[in-house]
């Protein structure tokens, strides 16, 4: 007869308890207490367990692309809170290279629209956008879907997500939109302080870096968001030949050069930085608001002092302390989360 000694004996009745529980229950986005309700209706688009499974695999889908090369994960890389890392504009099809830096994808269901320019009204329109660029992936949504129906998986995944087979343009975006919905970073130490979760502080530094930063650029990455979802020209140019911005959507003369306000989650995993990835570190980034702003007609007027001085006065100490702050906007928990990996 086996003998065992009772510390021995009671952790094998625990994994045996372990082994009979039931799988945790799939749960839908994470809905934080210090974020607002979310733009996006999650009731026309309910996040299900296989729908957020397909989604995922069509994140990573490179038949997403004309040559079957590129996909959107390519660009938009998990542990860096889907952006792409040291890269100041994207790569594309047959090595071409776009005209904008890459933005993370995070905290979607709380955007009114898209992309530096706005141009996309909706999340379930997003992955059109790089789908048919001449330099991302080249590709028709009819074709998209030709390949997916012709795929020995897809149609069954889909029957599971949407009830039957039938891969159509609708499914195939939603299911997407179900992926990116489940992308929600407000698990950082800022985060937890904010919520007075137990045990959760902030370094001294860091608390006055806040002040700071309320006072220097509270305004226009504002709310626990860290974006007023505006746009702006905050001086990184004053030739916008290349690249007009807010303008090559709307038209209107007063939106030449002006982009969108970014969020600042995860700052320390996106470098670099602004629409054209012309910063690779924060301190370059804070530099040139004190000291680098470039002069034109759409100037953010928050950045003409009164003195008719351009850019956000700041110390050396100044910048060192804001610099603390927005390391507590690093989510770790959501760079490392295995449910996004590929």
């Amino acid at each position: 007869m086996l003998k065992y000694s009772l510390p021995l004996l009671l952790l094998l009745l625990l994994a045996a308890c372990r082994k009979d529980e039931p799988a945790a229950p799939f749960s839908g986005p994470f809905l934080p207490a210090n974020f607002p309700a979310p733009a996006y209706d999650l009731a026309l688009n309910p996040v299900t367990e296989d729908g957020f499974a397909l989604g995922k695999k069509l994140f990573y889908e490179r038949l997403l692309s004309r040559d079957t090369t590129i996909a959107c994960a390519d660009c938009h890389i998990s542990y860096a809170a889907f952006s792409h890392p040291d890269h100041a504009t994207s790569h594309g099809i047959d090595g071409l290279f776009g005209k904008r830096n890459a933005p993370a994808v995070q905290n979607m269901l709380w955007r009114t629209s898209f992309f530096w320019d706005g141009g996309v009204p909706n999340l379930d329109l997003v992955p059109l956008n790089a789908i048919q660029s001449p330099v991302e992936m080249d590709e028709s949504p009819a074709r998209v879907l030709e390949k997916l129906r012709a795929h020995p998986e897809y149609p069954a995944m889909f029957k599971k997500a949407f009830g039957s087979e039938e891969v159509n343009t609708a499914r195939f975006l939603q299911a997407l939109s179900q992926f990116m919905a489940m992308l929600v970073s407000a698990n950082s130490p800022y985060d937890r302080f904010v919520r007075l979760e137990p045990g959760a502080t902030l370094p001294a530094e860091a608390l006055e870096g806040r002040d700071l930063f309320a006072q220097k650029c509270g305004t226009c990455h504002a709310t626990d968001q860290f974006t007023d979802q505006t746009y702006r020209n905050n001086g990184i140019l004053n030739d916008f030949t290349h690249d007009r911005g807010r303008n090559e959507v709307s038209t209107l003369p007063d939106d030449i050069g002006k982009f969108r306000v970014p969020s600042l989650r995860n700052l320390t995993a996106t470098a670099p930085y602004m629409h054209n990835g012309k910063f690779k570190t924060l301190e370059a980034v804070l530099d040139h608001y004190a000291a680098g702003v470039k002069d034109s007609p759409t100037l953010d007027p928050l950045l003409r002092q009164p003195d008719g001085s351009l850019g956000i006065p700041l110390t050396a100490d100044e910048k060192t302390k804001i610099i603390a702050f927005l390391k507590t906007l690093t989510d770790d928990d959501f760079l490392r989360d295995e449910r996004f990996a590929e």
